[in-house]
């Protein structure tokens, strides 16, 4: 490790290519595929599979500007340190304040879908066993990341198979549904605003650089690794869905992949399914929650927030950022209908695409001599094209977002803002 790496001995560097690729598609693959699939059906049709093509390419062009940020300050704050170095300080806060926020909620959600699955197996308070699973992963995140990144490898890998298990045993009816004709490109467009969501995450690697050996070449090639696993997974698994349960049935199905082992293997393979969407949703919460505690961690150290949220156990994990994680989680699942919370976290995540992007083209224009392990290619008179098709992207994503979730993203935002200030005069 050189000594430009080591830019924070807070936590020990235990984390390597496979933990972190690991972590990128165990938060991307989360509960999105399980409950997408069929309403993106309805809107894209047995074209379905182009709609995940399409979001997945709209994503990676801001993934290529979170590669080379995360290239030049792998820090945990990830996104707040971004903004730190291109606007104002009271910026960088409120991004890493609205971040945070968002992986919180996106935790209680997932949490809710888990209490969901198991109430397949056990008929027990969706409420109670949310709050259960969070302090579970709570607890896992708390041994730090070198036990906790293999916990995590370990359900990502269980949860490919079980999508890969999927993608194998509707093999044989590839051919039964025609999945490239007649072609609706506004169906496919608004299927991709949907599926759009399903992506969201792969840029939560970077809160772990601080944990991860060589983490200016490893997070970059994490993040674009995590990115294309999923793709080519989501890709596989929606074109199977289509051919095996047909476009009818797929858009009216609201749990599709079991319903696809059902036909293809009965009644305990669909069970197993049941099992395996568990583990997605549990490795998922995991994600959320250590993400969401590293970014207030990163922030805090910034000075942007009250100093304890930087504190940090043992060189292991920042604790009192993590039990205030878990506890706001926890708080945010007793509301259990918290779907206009979902939907402003889906606002502020726009918002923090659009700000990575311009991020990019501000520092080329005002620190063009900073060292870039990794930089973006292609550009016009010196202008990187690609995050300016990046911002084209998310805007044309943007136009989808409801009024009443804007306004509480904004109010999320200003609460952030009004936290720094309190902060900084304290």
């Amino acid at each position: 490790m050189t000594n430009s790496e080591v830019e924070d001995d807070q936590f020990k560097r235990v984390l390597g290519l496979p933990q972190v690729t690991a972590s990128g598609v165990a938060i991307i693959i989360g509960a999105g595929i399980y409950v997408l699939l069929g309403p993106a059906a309805q809107a894209a049709g047995a074209q379905v599979w182009m709609s995940f093509v399409l979001s997945s390419s709209l994503c990676a062009l801001t993934a290529f500007s979170y590669m080379e940020l995360s290239s030049m300050f792998p820090k945990a704050g990830s996104e707040s340190e971004f903004a730190r170095q291109a606007f104002p300080r009271w910026i960088g806060a409120t991004v890493g304040w609205s971040m945070a926020i968002a992986l919180l909620v996106a935790s209680a959600t997932v949490a809710l879908g888990f209490s969901r699955y198991l109430r397949e197996f056990v008929n027990v308070d969706s409420r109670v066993s949310a709050i259960a699973i969070i302090m579970v992963m709570s607890v896992i995140s708390m041994l730090g990341m070198q036990r906790a990144g293999w916990v995590i490898v370990g359900l990502g890998l269980i949860k490919v198979g079980g999508l890969v298990w999927v993608c194998i045993v509707g093999l044989p009816y590839l051919g039964s549904v025609d999945l490239v004709s007649n072609v609706a490109i506004g169906g496919v467009f608004n299927g991709a605003a949907l599926v759009f969501f399903a992506f969201i995450g792969f840029d939560e690697v970077i809160t772990l650089a601080e944990e991860t050996r060589s983490p200016r070449k490893t997070v970059p090639r994490a993040l674009l690794l995590s990115l294309v696993i999923s793709t080519v997974l989501y890709v596989g698994v929606s074109i199977i869905a289509t051919s095996v349960l047909g476009v009818e049935a797929l858009s009216n199905s609201t749990k599709p992949l079991a319903d696809i082992l059902l036909i293809t293997n009965g009644k305990t393979a669909s069970s197993a399914m049941a099992v395996v969407a568990l583990i997605s949703t549990a490795s998922t919460v995991l994600l959320a929650l250590t993400s969401a505690s590293r970014m207030l961690y990163g922030t805090a150290s910034s000075g942007d927030l009250p100093r304890r949220f930087a504190a940090v156990y043992k060189r292991r994990v920042p604790l009192f950022s993590l039990v205030v994680s878990a506890g706001v989680a926890s708080l945010l699942v007793l509301l259990e209908d918290i779907s206009l919370l979902a939907e402003a976290t889906d606002v502020i995540i726009y918002a923090m695409f659009i700000i990575v992007n311009l991020v990019v083209l501000i520092l080329r224009r005002t620190k063009p001599d900073l060292h870039r392990p990794f930089a973006v290619k292609g550009h016009v008179r010196g202008v990187p094209v690609l995050p300016i098709l990046g911002l084209l992207a998310t805007l044309s994503m943007a136009i989808h977002i409801d009024m009443r979730a804007a306004m509480l993203a904004g109010l999320i935002m200003v609460s952030g803002t009004a936290v720094h200030l309190v902060s900084i005069r304290r």
